[in-house]
């Protein structure tokens, strides 16, 4: 049983099983099936694999509120070819195949129905044009009768949200959002019970900003504006018709809770300490849990009332006695600028030893992709064993947000548009050189650098297009080539490789290998489902056309990352030695 949702009035619970939609009756334990004509490749209120790795969304049926009905979606993935992926190391040898849409590809072809939860047949809402060439990103109910879809186009460069009346079946626009790069989903919507209105956030200023929309769609004002992104809506509070939300309004590096009229009015900042800041709002608004940390306070977890006064503390890791241990030791966060003036933020591990001498080599771990910020005043920067594992064995570590990272407002992002793996660079050889010139101590001819996923893409990157800066890689699970990723993310940023041939051929690794001048290892999990183990057996095979040394340490149980704790000490202690063996002298 798979997905299992209550309804509101928790009498019912609906679940998929073997591709097909259930409603289980609570008290009598009796079990109805709701949809018909599974097969394989093709399921009943399950999330395609596009929605659930690169849109965010799990689920594939909602309950209507009055729980008399469930809109779910029909996925028909037959068109798409099996991948294989091998079990070397299983004993006896098994395989797994998975149906993996790549860039350019055929996606899953969906639907969206509505079934009663009594059982019958289903109604499926023609006036929803999804197929294989639009996604299904949203679904959620407004009342008994209409939903409110948001389906993104393939090229996800319009975005609409459609309100659809399932007895007429028949869909309304009220929002529509274009953009010449992409449009990034969310999860911001809201809509307001008695009146109607629609609390709707758009990154069409260059930062997502909050806007209320009447019931229609027509706006009706913007609640928050500015040079700083809003993160994510927190809670919607009808009654006192305001708006709680994070955001790094003051700085980028920290992340607060705040609160906002939506008959518009100032913001006003509810938590205080400096750092990051999470937060889940009751209800009737009147408290809040917050999870915060900073780089010197490890997570808290706390009631507080709406003005943020202390109720009660839930949890302190600062008081956890292994802590002492662990001996981590906060690195300095700074901001400088890029070659064009472009303010970047970064982070420095000083060396905890002198293992490798007075002037450390210094080693650059980073991610540099969509969707990911690695540098902030929060206890994950701290806590990073590995960066603490590398200063313990004498290195200075180093870590940066590049364009392209989030929380910059979409603006910063979208540099990346069309050719991935540029910029970013750029961005990170500026990162070198500011270390250089605020750390002297610091070797800056003896460079390293490490990631994994977008990260170890990176820093394969970095020792083709900049070998001059970077001498040594470790790249973990690595995309060598955009055009053997999948389709969703893939295309988002670079378009297909059909209408973008040259941005492929410049963003892929694969065309440079004969660039490559430092030392490599590349680490990867041969059974990984996301980054197929397959872009390091392509790179394999261009360096060694090319004539390139490089090292390989494949791991055959793992998957996207080391999850079994003797491999991931494994990874750790080879990482650690091959810097050593590379740049320790």
């Amino acid at each position: 049983e798979l997905d299992p949702q209550p309804s509101a009035d928790g009498a019912k619970v609906a679940f998929a099983r073997d591709g097909e939609l259930f409603v289980l009756d609570v008290g009598g334990k009796k079990e109805t099936p709701l949809s018909h004509g599974a097969t394989e490749g093709v399921s009943h209120g399950l999330a395609e694999f596009m929605a659930q790795e690169e849109m965010d969304r799990s689920s594939g049926f909602w309950w209507a509120p009055d729980g008399s009905k469930i809109a779910y979606q029909e996925t028909d993935e037959r068109a798409i070819p099996l991948f294989t992926i091998a079990h070397p190391a299983a004993d006896p040898p098994t395989v797994e195949t998975h149906r993996y849409p790549f860039a350019g590809k055929t996606n899953a072809k969906v639907r969206l129905g509505v079934v009663k939860v009594d059982g019958g047949p289903t109604k499926w809402l023609e006036s929803v044009k999804v197929g294989a060439e639009n996604y299904l990103a949203r679904v959620a109910w407004d009342g008994p009768k209409d939903l409110l879809v948001q389906v993104l186009s393939r090229d996800q460069k319009t975005l609409r949200l459609l309100r659809v009346d399932v007895e007429a079946d028949a869909a309304t626009t009220l929002i529509e959002e274009r953009s010449t790069t992409w449009v990034n989903l969310h999860d911001d919507l809201r809509v307001v019970p008695k009146t109607g209105e629609i609390l709707w956030s758009s990154e069409r200023t260059g930062c997502r900003h909050l806007e209320l929309h009447g019931r229609d769609g027509k706006p009706i004002r913007t609640l928050t504006s500015g040079d700083w992104p809003v993160d994510r809506v927190d809670r919607l509070d009808a009654d006192r018709r305001e708006v709680w939300f994070t955001a790094g309004r003051e700085s980028p590096l920290e992340a607060h809770a705040y609160r906002v009229s939506i008959d518009g009015g100032p913001i006003r900042r509810v938590t205080r300490e400096p750092g990051m800041h999470h937060v889940a709002v009751a209800p009737d608004g009147n408290h809040y849990v917050d999870v915060y940390s900073s780089r010197t306070s490890p997570p808290t977890t706390t009631i507080r009332d709406r003005d943020g006064k202390l109720v009660a503390t839930l949890d302190d890791a600062g008081t956890d006695p292994r802590l002492e241990g662990l001996r981590v030791e906060p690195p300095r966060l700074t901001e400088f600028k890029a070659r064009d003036g472009a303010t970047l933020y970064g982070a420095f591990y000083a060396p905890t030893s002198r293992a490798l001498g007075p002037r450390p080599p210094l080693v650059v771990m980073l991610y540099g992709g969509p969707h990911v910020q690695l540098v902030a005043d929060s206890w994950p920067l701290t806590a990073d064993l590995t960066a603490q594992f590398l200063t313990a064995r004498g290195f200075a570590v180093w870590k940066m947000d590049n364009r392209g990272s989030s929380r910059r407002g979409h603006a910063f992002e979208a540099t990346i548009d069309r050719h991935m793996g540029t910029v970013e660079v750029r961005d990170q050889v500026d990162g070198v050189r500011f270390v250089a010139a605020s750390w002297p101590e610091v070797d800056t001819t003896r460079v390293g650098v490490t990631g994994g996923s977008y990260g170890g893409y990176m820093t394969l990157r970095c020792l083709t297009e900049a070998p001059e800066v970077f001498k040594a890689g470790v790249a973990v699970a690595p995309v060598t080539d955009w055009d053997g990723y999948d389709t969703c993310y893939t295309e988002r940023y670079m378009g297909t490789p059909a209408d973008n041939p040259d941005g492929y051929k410049g963003s892929s690794v694969l065309t440079r290998a004969d660039r490559l001048a430092g030392d490599l290892l590349v680490v990867h999990g041969m059974i990984d489902e996301n980054v197929h183990f397959r872009h390091t057996a392509r790179l394999v095979a261009a360096l060694i056309a090319a004539g390139k040394p490089f090292e390989v340490l494949p791991l055959p149980g793992e998957r996207h990352s080391s999850r079994r704790p003797p491999d991931r000490q494994y990874e750790a202690e080879r990482k650690a030695a091959f810097f050593e063996k590379a740049l320790g002298h």
